[in-house]
């Protein structure tokens, strides 16, 4: 199996503070690895050491099957980055900005310019200082230049804030196409997890500095099956009735007010015509499935321990 980026022990402290804790990241080539934590549990902080902005305390980092040194350079050219909010020349126009990233890491190839903004549907801004561009503008410009040096892999911290729904769906189309199509692979952070579920491949989950878990999407979607929730105030009465009645054991109560059944032997109209005839008050009853969001949600409330 080929990989493109590979963590070791990685660690990194800030003072007495271990803000990331033996973290050993895997990402093979060509997919797309979302990158999943609550804020502060140190995304931001593997992206810059793998980008060489900040150093590792311990641990290393392997990119294109070379190890990461302070000398880097070549190696960093085959990488395209938006780490936190993307950084222009306010008075500069867009292309500009792009023509002068260009310069400054060896590519005379100016004609990537216009593919890029095109690709990232930035029209007409020819004569347009950065500093009137909107937050999305910036955010696509700043996708924009992590592109144009046509990078083998793509790296982007929270790349869809400041967009608009239309502007999400044409950058979650977008890095499906790079990836298919160009063979980019792209590790990419987000908190819009839907959109995450819909693109990656591969999930890594990192909690308080600790990368508590790397499982691909297919494993996700098979581990969490069908299950029917029922939102009803009369919790006890309910677990009552489907134990006794229903012969229902599989099913869990949550916030006093939700319950998740697990064992679909009995229909869903059997289970709410019994409770109904049982005086349970029932505000919702509905088939679902395990979304991403609620696996994160599990995963990072019980300290890494999945609840299957």
């Amino acid at each position: 199996m080929s990989y493109i980026l590979r963590t070791n022990s990685l660690i990194k402290t800030f003072g007495n503070e271990e803000v990331v804790s033996n973290v050993n990241m895997n990402i093979k080539k060509g997919e797309i690895y979302g990158f999943l934590g609550p804020n502060g549990a140190g995304k931001t902080t593997i992206m810059k050491m793998i980008t060489n902005l900040i150093k590792p305390t311990n641990g290393e980092i392997e990119l294109f099957g070379e190890k990461l040194t302070d000398t880097s350079y070549e190696v960093l050219k085959r990488i395209g980055t938006i780490i936190e909010y993307p950084v222009f020349y306010d008075k500069l126009t867009g292309r500009e900005n792009l023509e002068l990233h260009l310069e400054y890491m060896g590519c005379h190839d100016t004609k990537v310019i216009d593919k890029s903004l095109e690709l990232l549907n930035l029209r007409n801004i020819d004569k347009k200082p950065v500093k009137d561009f909107s937050l999305g503008m910036k955010q696509r410009l700043g996708i924009a230049r992590a592109i144009s040096t046509k990078p083998e892999l793509l790296i982007l911290d929270e790349p869809i804030n400041g967009l608009d729904p239309i502007g999400i769906k044409e950058i979650r189309e977008l890095l499906k196409m790079l990836c298919k199509e160009y063979g980019i692979t792209i590790l990419i952070s987000s908190h819009i997890l839907g959109e995450i579920e819909q693109i990656a491949d591969t999930i890594g989950v990192i909690n308080n500095g600790m990368l508590i878990d790397e499982v691909s999407m297919d494993s996700i979607r098979s581990r969490n099956a069908e299950y029917i929730e029922i939102i009803t105030k009369d919790c006890e009465k309910a677990s009552y009735i489907l134990v006794n009645e229903l012969n229902i054991s599989n099913f869990r109560v949550e916030d006093n007010s939700l319950i998740k059944i697990y064992d679909l032997s009995v229909p869903q109209s059997t289970i709410s015509k019994t409770l109904i005839l049982g005086q349970v008050n029932i505000e919702g009853i509905i088939k679902k499935n395990n979304s991403l969001e609620e696996y994160f949600l599990n995963l990072t409330s019980n300290g890494g321990v999945v609840n299957d």
